[in-house]
């Protein structure tokens, strides 16, 4: 693979730096380059808010998402521009952060199973940042098996009657609409009989409420459904064809969180060549570089994996299953790094405070978000089998309640 610019590459990379260098919010860019996982805070500022401008500014000028088709409020990029736009917009990158579930997951499954007016009414302020998206999956007596859900969708003339629970939802308190996937016949196997749905998140019925995280935040919720009344004209896909659905939305997933998730790596090289131990600077000491030396070699591997999923794309293929490897990997080098920073520190790696050093807060942070890094989006577990079954082609895992009608399913007295 070549990664020089072509000269058409060239002379997009040089567009989109010239309007960034012209209209990027540069107040805040040195809060930008100081957030971390976990923590990105904006002085004096709404950061939902200041999101919200900068994706608008974006869209008025087609810079969005520039690999969308410009009826949909892209600008038809090629997936190899989509990389280069990336890079430009760096540090403010961070800002689409809370577009990432509707723009990278919703966005593609509604591309996919929606109407064509459908498209152009949802698609283009989903773009634009106007209106957020939430993706509502999870729920508490699933875990990690999607197929396991118990949110039931019933038929009522054209309309289709909710009620259930979904939980760890990213953004649900901020978003507009969702995504949202159902149980319309119990009476086949788990896989078989679900349907997919969006919905308006104002919807009489729908409750939201904010789970309170170790790191202070509350960046996921519980979402209750009681008779929420959804048309069938908002269905996506057949009825009982969801899961076929959700695999669109899992495997957009798995790239948009796998090819996104930070890996602390760069902030911890930073912080060595800052750090003074006890035998001196931490980037001369021998242990230290070698620990750096070994998470410099997977942040790379990451990042080329990541270009040969692109590369996929670019010839129009549909997102894989390798998608997981960058998110099993990721997830847990976050979370490694953040401890090691913190152990580097010794005694001061334990305060917590606004006087604190700004890099102790910054490794703190990510540490305590880390957990969640490795369930959002498929557990490890459940990523390293897919990765053994679909990647590596070894045999699947037993299933015996794969063939069983759901309503048989035991369930050790829950209803």
């Amino acid at each position: 693979m070549n990664f020089d610019d072509t000269p058409q590459e060239a002379a997009f990379r040089a567009q989109a730096r010239e309007w960034i260098a012209a209209n990027a919010p540069k107040q805040y860019e040195d809060d930008l380059r100081k957030a971390s996982l976990g923590r990105v805070q904006l002085k004096g500022a709404n950061i939902l808010e200041v999101a919200k401008a900068w994706q608008k500014k974006k869209a008025d000028a087609g810079w969005a998402v520039p690999h969308w088709p410009k009826d949909y409020g892209g600008r038809g990029a090629t997936p190899i521009e989509r990389v280069i736009w990336q890079q430009e917009e760096g540090v403010f990158g961070k800002l689409g952060a809370l577009f990432i579930i509707g723009q990278g997951m919703c966005g593609p499954t509604m591309m996919a199973f929606a109407s064509e007016d459908q498209k152009r009414h949802f698609l283009p302020p989903l773009a634009s940042g106007e209106n957020v998206w939430c993706q509502l999956f999870s729920e508490p007596a699933g875990g990690s098996d999607v197929a396991g859900l118990r949110t039931r969708a019933e038929k009522d003339g054209d309309d289709w009657i909710i009620n259930g629970q979904k939980i760890w939802t990213s953004g649900a308190h901020y978003s507009d609409y969702g995504i949202l996937i159902t149980r319309t016949d119990p009476t086949v196997p788990k896989h078989k009989g679900l349907t997919m749905f969006f919905l308006d998140m104002k919807s009489p019925g729908v409750e939201i409420k904010p789970i309170k995280q170790a790191n202070g935040q509350s960046e996921f919720n519980e979402v209750y459904f009681t008779d929420v009344r959804i048309p069938d004209a908002q269905r996506l896909g057949a009825v009982g064809d969801g899961w076929n659905v959700s695999l669109t939305t899992l495997m957009n997933e798995r790239m948009s969180i796998g090819a996104n998730v930070a890996t602390g790596f760069p902030e911890l090289f930073e912080f060595a060549n800052t750090l003074i131990l006890d035998d001196g600077p931490a980037i001369d000491n021998a242990a230290v570089r070698s620990k750096l030396a070994n998470w410099a070699v997977r942040a790379s591997g990451l990042k080329y994996t990541s270009f040969r999923a692109i590369s996929a794309l670019s010839k129009g293929e549909r997102p894989g299953p390798e998608n997981s490897i960058g998110k099993l990997v990721a997830g847990s080098m976050i979370q490694d790094v953040a401890t090691y920073a913190i152990d580097l520190q010794g005694a001061a790696g334990v305060m917590s405070g606004a006087d604190d050093a700004d890099a102790g807060g910054k490794f703190q942070a990510m540490l305590l978000r880390s957990p969640a890094t490795r369930v959002e989006g498929g557990t490890d577990e459940i990523l390293r089998n897919i990765i053994a079954e679909r990647v590596l082609g070894l045999p699947g895992d037993i299933r015996v309640d794969k063939d069983v009608p759901f309503n048989k399913i035991p369930t050790k007295g829950r209803a």
